[in-house]
């Protein structure tokens, strides 16, 4: 018998296990899959590094910069800004105060309208504000209900805000809080979106490395019975423990624990090898004419080199999942977006991810209960923000809890 089962070995309930190990606990990590991560893994093929879904690390997140060593994952920066493909060609908006070089290209691509500005100015100001007043606004709206009540409106919203959160959001409809989304507003304002050098299943194998007791793969637990003395059952046998957090996909934790699952969004994201690459620069490209799937596209060996062999490049492209497109429908979108053909390009791999993201309308809810009695506890990212940040935390605010209880 054990103190803590963790069933589920994604960001929260590493960063669960470890919280509760640093308190003196003796807890046990079961996991399904055939490694740590959840849906934060990296694909290694041929030489390639993949990630399963385009996925960012921020380094602004409060609970990142708290729990991570992110010198040791070696983060790659992308630039400050995106490339808008419009009617008139690719034009280049970026964040003067981080990339002082893009300022004149900024100021001539048309999109740097005094009147717009200010309005998404005023609309965005609470985001960099104290966090307490965002996570408090008892007005919160939709996106599109928001941005349309602060007067946002023209080629700034419709070509670069929306069609770059469409991909952040994993939907396109403006129907997340956007108290979220100005939380989000603020990582970016704050910190620069990179990737680590190994990928990004770099940051839960960090976090795993710290256990005192290695993760136990493979290892998928069919029901769990609550109590004084929890008793989790798998395919090989049953464990005994006096708690045990479900830190699963929120299918599997409303299967297991009989709670409500959350509504998950999808995202398909294709993986193309190229001898040449399609642009020289490290910036995420959106389509301003949104014609076409690709919510966004990237060459992530311009980014970080490590993705792709030498000699080669390695270029993203994200969609909606579930979607009608077709991989021609992809290429000839990305065709058109960088400019050269996309046609001879290579499909390394192509990830369909059904389950990306929970939904988050409004009103923003920020803190779901975890403690679901009788020894048991659920932790997610579906319990806090969709967000790495919403992850770790929900991880801390479990383990809090069964310290409350085993205490």
């Amino acid at each position: 018998m054990t103190d803590v089962i963790v069933v589920g070995a994604g960001l929260a309930g590493l960063n669960c296990a470890l919280t509760l190990q640093s308190r003196g606990y003796a807890v046990t990590v079961l996991e399904a899959a055939d490694a740590v991560g959840g849906r934060v893994r990296t694909d290694r093929i041929d030489g390639y590094l993949c990630d399963r879904g385009f996925q960012l690390l921020n380094p602004a997140y409060p609970a990142v910069r708290r729990y991570v060593d992110l010198e040791a994952l070696d983060l790659q920066p992308f630039t400050a800004g995106v490339a808008v493909a419009g009617a008139a060609g690719t034009t280049l908006v970026a964040d003067p105060r981080r990339s002082p070089s893009l300022l004149a290209k900024s100021l001539v691509s048309g999109y740097v309208q005094p009147r717009e500005l200010s309005r998404l100015a005023a609309w965005a100001a609470p985001a960099l504000g104290p966090v307490h007043r965002v996570l408090a606004d008892s007005d919160d709206l939709s996106l599109r209900e928001s941005l349309d009540a602060a007067g946002v409106e023209g080629r700034l919203r419709r070509e670069i805000l929306e069609p770059f959160l469409a991909g952040v959001l994993a939907e396109d409809e403006g129907s997340t809080s956007a108290a979220f989304v100005r939380l989000l507003l603020r990582s970016f304002l704050l910190g620069t979106p990179s990737l680590p050098a190994g990928g990004m299943q770099a940051l839960p194998e960090q976090l795993a490395s710290q256990l005192r007791e290695p993760v136990q793969l493979e290892r998928p637990v069919t029901s769990v019975q609550g109590g004084d003395e929890v008793v989790v059952h798998t395919l090989d046998g049953e464990l005994h423990a006096r708690a045990v957090v479900l830190a699963t996909d929120p299918a599997t934790a409303a299967e297991l624990l009989q709670v409500q699952a959350a509504r998950m969004k999808g995202l398909t994201t294709y993986w193309f090898s190229t001898d040449e690459p399609p642009r020289s620069d490290k910036l995420l490209v959106v389509d301003g004419r949104r014609d076409g799937p690709v919510l966004n596209t990237a060459v992530m060996s311009n980014v970080a080199p490590t993705y792709a062999p030498p000699g080669k490049h390695l270029i993203q492209a994200t969609t909606l999942h579930p979607s009608d497109a077709v991989e021609a429908d992809v290429r000839i979108q990305l065709t058109r977006l960088y400019g050269t053909s996309a046609g001879a390009w290579e499909l390394i791999v192509r990830h369909d991810i059904a389950e990306a993201l929970p939904h988050h309308p409004p009103p923003l809810t920020h803190r779901r209960e975890v403690d679901l009695g009788e020894g048991r506890f659920v932790a997610g990212d579906h319990r806090d923000t969709p967000s790495i940040q919403g992850a770790l935390v929900s991880g801390r605010r479990a383990a809090n809890a069964v310290t409350q209880q085993l205490v």
